[in-house]
């Protein structure tokens, strides 16, 4: 058996017996099934699910229906069992103790047939003390209970009062009880997932050994001092102490960029021992702020923090130091009843731009470093600077944090409870106190990390009415969330970490929800705090649809993945929007149907006889309708950023809902499985952009605002052209006088009625033209080209079917692709199936006759794959 061996040795003449030995756990471990029938190997880090599809046992548990034929594995009790063998004498050591990173989810830990412990929370880290139960040749067990059983246990357990919801609707083909369990949420089911709960040893294994002390964990804190103007760094160490003689000895912290390197005298006392540290920063040097992506460098500074101590025992821990201020501003705002809800980094105020990360895989173990790379560099280059970690998932691994601190992402960090009422009983409340005291230790030293938020929607769940709870109870349930939010996780976090701001809820109408007593009775007040906004039925061309709120962390559309990704995991007979498989998949109630009618408004609904046909073209307009949607709600919210109208506005934040998918279905994502980019995710990267010209109208007149999150105003002119579907020349021309938009402001540009504006284009109507604007200096583009329907497209008059070509060539790793069209194309999408890569633009409106586009393949590739993959789609195909 191949264990990893680590060895932190003593320098000469100290002696074995100050060393400190780790011996990884991982790889090869067995499992079986509840009555021993099925006994295969499986990996750690690792899944049971993972297991038998390795084997062979199941098929791809993505793949049509099996998300129902497999529920078996779920309802069953598995053990993980690993024989394993000491090649030194473990009676030498004064301490040993097997520590899991992550178990999911409930368990009882056995070493030699002896139980060491159980677990009951897959978000919280556990050390058994395995001293005196630990031998040369050992046999661990770790023997789960099905989590989709305990929970209904716990639950029937709860016999006082009721807590809601008992199991998600039956459209999303999930298990009930989910509250009663801490493990993923939403692996019991959600409305844009699978029920896959899982049972598994899904983080690092291994045994610790060691004599006088070892150390335990190691958390630092940059903090600024307002008032002297400098900055200061907080070390927490922990450290555990086996010897009954004082231990002493020196810390030592570098920081050689910073001219830091400082050191301090330590003594340890036997037990649990914390060692503060605290580097005051020079104010003659200066030091480098981090910055979220489009607004500066992220700016890191290596340390390293060497601990040397009695007995020649070393530890050295290294990390890098981000400095940057976080505030959430909430303040009276002139015209306007309320408080402000804005983010202030390093004293900026900056709107918050981005998407809401949902967990990427049903099964962790898939998700590689290369995934999560791939998915968070979409992120920026759709010029995103932030994502929620939302609160059905996980807390994510350290991988996704140090990649959103080197690409500058900031987080909006949920703790994991979303969409129901919890139990406070104490058990569940132990677990619960040691989740959040281990992740906030664990994450709070990432600058990425910019607000911590108690939960998803559970404030509004309570207070709204979602569960149709007797209102005798409502006191029972208040006092059980304050004591779960407040008096619990709030409290811990405040007391581990006062460098970034914490809310109770998403949404919460923040200060006001304090003042409250920590429930509003309207979560989603629009002149307070943060709102979710989803409304399928009304027309989302219409502006007028959308709350001009404070801050808006979650709002969307669905659509469909592409055929590729769906071809995968589906079969022929699947191929068709009212098949038994696309409506398996859809775990919204009448969510195909919600989109149709959407996509009906301003487009024809496809109708050729040829079955496969009418299913893509179906595909293409849910991307096409869901990007528009999303375009047009976030355009909104970007001019609202310092306007106030009728007393509302002031909108500092865009978050929609989703960025990523968790498998092949319908979803509100702009991201496929696997990574590839929808229509929407195309879109992002123009409405996103730091500047950006929108276009609405209001009584037949078009206003053009000019929007900046630039750190310094900018003169520059606006360009406004009309064109005609019916042709490739362009109808007519105006460019403004030089204009200076300032930074971080939206304004008004540029109004005129709209028969006006016609009026002086030759032959041109709503219905047989479109208009097109972009901000420009000397020339140069500065914004992208942005456009402005006057009319739904199934209206459109003189629009062809375009012929539309693409010569393909390759310039070093990048393929160029020399675009010629026979007419004016609106949403023209090209496609390469599957694949793996990103064009530089895509969904666009094509009114000259040609364009040029880059594709980044994140795999190697040939021009003759391309070529052969290369598929082009524009509106008019599907007529």
């Amino acid at each position: 058996m191949l264990l990893r061996l680590l060895l932190l040795l003593a320098p000469c003449g100290a002696g074995f017996a100050a060393a400190v030995v780790s011996i990884s756990l991982r790889g090869n471990w067995e499992i079986h099934s509840g009555n021993g029938s099925l006994q295969l190997p499986a990996a750690v880090p690792g899944c049971v699910h993972s297991a038998l599809f390795n084997r062979r046992i199941i098929k791809d548990p993505y793949y049509r229906f099996n998300n129902l034929d497999y529920r078996w594995i779920a309802l069953d009790n598995w053990t993980y069992i690993k024989n394993f063998k000491l090649h030194f004498d473990m009676s030498k050591w004064s301490k040993v103790n097997l520590i899991f990173e992550g178990i999911d989810t409930v368990a009882v830990v056995l070493l030699n047939s002896v139980p060491i412990g159980k677990t009951d929370n897959m978000f919280r880290r556990y050390s058994f003390d395995i001293t005196h139960v630990v031998k040369a040749m050992n046999i661990i067990e770790v023997r789960f209970q099905s989590p989709v059983i305990y929970a209904n246990q716990r639950s029937e357990l709860h016999t006082a009062y009721w807590v809601p919801p008992n199991c998600p609707p039956p459209v999303q083909d999930g298990e009930c009880h989910v509250n009663f369990i801490r493990t993923m949420q939403c692996s019991f089911g959600w409305d844009w997932g699978p029920s896959f709960p899982t049972q598994g040893i899904w983080k690092d294994v291994r045994i610790e050994a060691y004599n006088i002390c070892h150390l335990n964990y190691f958390t630092f804190t940059p903090i600024y001092d307002n008032y002297m103007k400098t900055w200061n760094l907080k070390i927490e160490s922990s450290f555990d102490v086996v010897s009954s003689k004082l231990v002493s000895g020196e810390a030592t912290v570098a920081i050689p960029e910073l001219n830091i390197q400082q050191t301090n005298n330590i003594e340890l006392q036997h037990g649990e021992r914390t060692v503060k540290l605290f580097v005051k920063i020079d104010k003659a040097v200066i030091v480098e702020t981090w910055w979220p992506h489009g607004h500066g460098n992220q700016t890191g500074y290596n340390m390293t923090v060497l601990f040397e101590l009695d007995g020649g025992l070393r530890f050295e821990k290294s990390a890098k130091v981000y400095f940057r201020t976080v505030e959430l501003v909430e303040e009276p705002i002139q015209n306007s009843p309320g408080l402000s809800f804005y983010f202030k980094i390093n004293g900026l105020p900056i709107f918050l731009k981005g998407s809401n990360w949902i967990p990427a895989d049903s099964f962790q173990d898939r998700v590689t470093s290369a995934m999560l790379r791939l998915l968070l560099q979409s992120v920026v280059d759709a010029n995103m600077n932030v994502l929620r970690v939302w609160g059905g998932g996980i807390y994510e691994q350290d991988e996704f944090y140090e990649l959103c601190d080197e690409l500058g992402i900031m987080i909006w960090q949920d703790f994991m409870f979303a969409c129901a009422l919890y139990p406070t009983d104490e058990d569940f409340m132990d677990s619960v106190r040691e989740e959040v005291t281990h992740q906030v230790r664990r994450l709070k030293s990432h600058p990425s990390i910019i607000m911590w938020s108690g939960n998803n929607e559970n404030e509004a769940a309570l207070m709204m009415g979602w569960y149709h709870t007797k209102p005798n109870y409502l006191h029972t349930y208040i006092q059980d969330y304050v004591t779960l939010y407040v008096k619990n996780i709030r409290t811990i976090v405040l007391e581990g970490d006062q460098t970034r701001p914490f809310i109770t809820s998403s949404p919460t109408n923040g200060a006001k929800t304090t003042a409250e007593g920590w429930l509003s009775p309207n979560p989603y007040d629009l002149n307070y705090g943060d709102v979710h906004f989803y409304d399928y039925v009304s027309d989302c061309w219409n502006w007028r649809t959308f709350p001009k709120a404070r801050f808006v962390s979650e709002y969307g559309y669905q659509s469909w993945p592409s055929f590729s990704t769906l071809e995968k995991v589906s079969s022929e007979e699947d191929w068709s929007y009212k098949s038994s498989f696309a409506l398996h998949r859809q775990h919204l109630i009448d969510g195909n149907n919600r989109m149709l009618q959407q996509i009906e408004l301003h487009f024809k609904l496809p109708n050729s006889a040829d079955q496969l046909r009418r299913f893509k073209d179906t595909l293409y307009l849910t991307q096409v309708m869901q990007a528009q949607c999303v375009k047009t709600e976030t355009e909104f919210y970007r001019r609202s950023r310092n306007e106030i109208v009728n007393g509302k506005g002031h909108t500092m934040g865009a978050l929609y809902w989703q960025l990523n998918d968790i498998w092949q279905a319908p979803s509100w994502s702009s991201l496929e499985y696997g990574g590839k980019w929808k229509m929407l995710h195309y879109f992002a990267q123009h409405f996103f952009s730091p500047l950006l010209p929108v276009g609405f109208e209001d009584k037949d007149m078009l206003f053009i605002y000019g929007v900046s999150d630039l750190h310094s105003d900018h003169q520059m002119m606006l360009t406004v052209r009309v064109h005609t579907w019916s042709s490739l020349e362009l109808v007519c021309s105006e460019l403004t006088n030089p204009f200076v938009i300032k930074a971080g402001e939206s304004v008004l540009l540029y109004i005129k009625p709209v028969p006006e504006l016609l009026k002086g284009c030759p032959g041109c109507t709503r219905e047989s033209c479109v208009v097109s604007f972009y901000l420009s200096t000397d020339g140069k583009l500065l914004s992208p080209i942005n456009y402005h329907f006057l009319s739904s497209l199934k209206n459109a008059k003189g629009l062809h079917k375009a012929n539309i070509t693409a010569t393909i060539w390759q310039q070093e790793d990048t393929f160029v692709f020399d675009l010629k069209t026979s007419a004016v194309a609106p949403f023209v999408w090209l496609d390469v199936g599957s694949i793996p890569g990103r064009f530089s633009d895509n969904g666009f409106l094509m009114t000259e006759k040609t364009r040029t586009v880059l594709f980044y393949p994140w795999k190697p590739t040939t021009k003759s794959e391309l070529e052969q993959s290369f598929h082009v789609t524009s509106l008019a195909d599907t007529y």
